[in-house]
This record gives structure tokens, sequence and C-alpha cells, in this order.
């Protein structure tokens, strides 16, 4: 039921997250969806584990026991925290939403997030924070702010 709500379809790729590899809810969606052709891959805390010999790219970070049983936070969670932000990173750099060390494909959702996009459309193109500010207004995003400038300049 979940993958049909999210319309995931053999154009996408799934990663299954269990610190265990044991879960049956995150074992039984990889078998469901590798049986539908979609490419899978996992992250778990433990070697050998069911759902990594279901995945094409497993990713084993093996932490060792919990300091506090019971507390898979503390090691477990935060490693996999720590592969998620690695897998978004390079998946945002391959997509080609991130222009040098600048994402320039972001959501412009809070004052902060405007001033960092006029600051990176001032550093992309040159032009003084009123005129980055405008064009960020006019063009909606960072990306269509720099290309507008860009064009201008030329």
């Amino acid at each position: 039921k979940d993958l049909k709500k999210h319309n995931i379809s053999d154009k996408d790729f799934l990663i299954g997250i269990s610190a265990s590899g044991t879960t049956p809810y995150v074992i039984a969606v990889l078998q469901k969806a590798r049986k539908k052709g979609i490419g899978c891959g996992c992250i778990v805390c433990n070697a050998d584990s069911e759902l990594a010999k279901l995945s094409e790219c497993p990713v084993e970070l093996i932490t060792g026991p919990e300091f506090v049983t019971g507390s898979t936070r503390m090691k477990a969670g935060t490693a996999t925290k720590l592969a998620l932000n690695m897998i978004s990173t390079s998946l945002m750099v391959q997509l080609g939403h991130v222009r040098g060390n600048r994402m320039i494909d972001m959501m412009l959702n809070s004052k902060k997030l405007v001033d960092r996009g006029t600051r990176i459309i001032m550093k992309e193109t040159g032009v003084e924070r009123k005129n980055a500010a405008k064009a960020l207004k006019n063009a909606g995003n960072v990306r269509r702010a720099i290309e507008i400038i860009q064009k201008k300049i030329k």
C-alpha cells in the first residue's frame, strides 16, 4: 500500500533503513519492490543481515552494541543519519542542484534562506545585494536569477 501511495516505480531507488537489518516491515517492502523491478539498497548496522541480502547496494555501518541497551539512537541512529546526509548531498550534486559548493536549487521558505539565496546570487554573478535580491524576487528561485543575470552580463 505504501509503495502505491507514493507512486514508486522502476525509475526510483528505494533505501530500506533498519538498525538491526531484521525489521519485518522494511524487509517486506524491499521484497515487494524487488518483485516490481525497483532498485533497492539499505542502511543497516549489523553485518550480513537479511535486509542487506535483499539489497543491491547495502550499506552496513557496523557500530557495535549500544552503550545503553535499547537506545538505538545513540550509535546506530547517529551513524544512519550521517549516511543519509552523505547520500542526499551526493544526489543533489549528481542531479545538478549544486554549483561549486553552493546549493542553487533550494526552497526559499524563510528570511534566512532568501538571504542565503541572495548571497549565492551575488557570489555567482558579482552583482550588488540590491540587484541580486531584485533578481531573486522576480525569478522566484536562485538558479533562474543567476541565469537571467548572466544572460544580461553577456
